[in-house]
């Protein structure tokens, strides 16, 4: 941001400095969060007639504001080049991407490097089409053709399904240059939704402000299609779970379907492959996306999904339990992920196999006498 000078109104006398800026500026496109707002004032950025004053300022009708924004730290501190995963798919709208097992998708405590985010970070993903020239904010572009998915996945242009009225107001005709705003969300810029840390398969990451919001309403409309494949302990029948979902009672790392109160939950399961009595290969189709969702609502049906550390445990079988030690993480692979593309209002879908660690678990279910 520039700098910026406001002047105090009469409305606005004896009002805090802070919450004169917040109700101020938050009204800009692009404006500041009140974290970064504080942050300036502490740091001395924000002067009331030529002062540097406290967050507790009353004002006064008349007086001078000048702020002088903090520029946005260098993303390059985030960044990680040892960071792999599959690029599927990626325009100046969004990349949409195979996450391996094992990835952390964004900085947290505990994981401040190493993770999905940093990796994004060291490929440019966020950074502007043309480096950091400006472009006018709404330029006419031409909408490029889906790219060809790379190995093992598979992306097409799905239908004609049409974007709802909200979600057309928010199609990005043409992209600013401007990268994301690092300082408002330096942890996860362009994160929509999470996959677990052990789950592999398709994630959609925004590449602009503006997309992100597209996305974000998609999921909160509960119109993104996702499905994931799982190996479960157990015969698993077609079933849908419709449920409350919240904190395990007892055990706050865990989840559970057996609350009182909560947010709903649910789950399309379809059987896939049967294993005698011993183990199902499913499908599972979310219509929300509750953290730890579908693995809850596995172990809750009896039918836990295979290598689950949290919400399982090794099988007696001894097949079973080979491979899970084999695996090292649940057999959970969010396989397809369709979406209307927030540059061209199109409707997008992908899909992408299970890796080499699940598909050789598959293998020896199959192999079973």
């Amino acid at each position: 941001m520039r700098p910026i000078l406001l002047v105090v109104p009469r409305e606005a006398e004896g009002t805090r400095l802070d919450r004169f800026l917040a109700s101020t500026l938050s009204a800009m496109e692009g404006g500041p969060s009140r974290t970064e707002l504080q942050r300036w004032i502490e740091h001395g950025g924000v002067k009331v007639d030529g002062v540097a004053k406290k967050a507790s300022e009353k004002l006064r009708e008349g007086a001078r504001i000048d702020v002088e924004p903090e520029p946005p730290p260098k993303t390059e501190a985030l960044a990680d080049a040892g960071v792999e995963f599959e690029v599927v798919y990626m325009d100046d709208a969004v990349i949409v991407l195979d996450k391996p097992a094992g990835l952390v998708v964004h900085p947290a405590r505990g994981h401040h490097t190493g993770t999905l985010v940093n990796g994004l970070l060291a490929r440019g993903v966020f950074d502007p089409p043309d480096g950091d020239e400006e472009v006018d904010e709404r330029p006419s572009v031409s909408v490029p053709a889906l790219a060809t998915p790379t190995k093992g996945a598979r992306g097409t242009r799905a239908g004609k399904k049409e974007a709802s009225d909200t979600l057309a107001d928010a199609i990005v005709p043409g992209l600013p240059g401007g990268p994301f705003d690092f300082d408002l969300d330096r942890s996860r810029p362009g994160i929509v939704h999470r996959l677990d840390k052990d789950t592999s398969g398709l994630m959609v990451v925004a590449r602009h402000p503006r997309a992100r919001e597209h996305l974000k309403a998609q999921f909160a409309t509960h119109s993104i299609e996702r499905e994931y494949v799982a190996l479960c302990v157990g015969q698993v029948a077609a079933v849908t779970f419709d449920t409350l979902h919240g904190r395990h009672p007892t055990d706050r790392i865990r989840f559970s379907s057996k609350v009182k109160t909560g947010k709903r939950a649910v789950t399309h399961v379809r059987p896939l492959e049967q294993f005698g009595p011993h183990a199902t290969y499913v499908a599972c189709r979310l219509e929300t996306g509750r953290t730890h969702q579908i693995r809850v609502h596995l172990a809750d049906n009896r039918t836990p999904i295979l290598g689950d550390p949290v919400y399982g445990k090794l099988p007696k079988h001894a097949v079973l339990r080979e491979a899970a030690i084999a695996l090292e993480r649940q057999a959970l692979h969010a396989r397809v992920l369709g979406f209307i593309h927030p540059m061209t209002g199109k409707a997008v879908r992908f899909e992408v196999d299970p890796p080499a660690d699940f598909q050789l678990a598959l293998a020896t279910l199959r192999a079973m006498p």
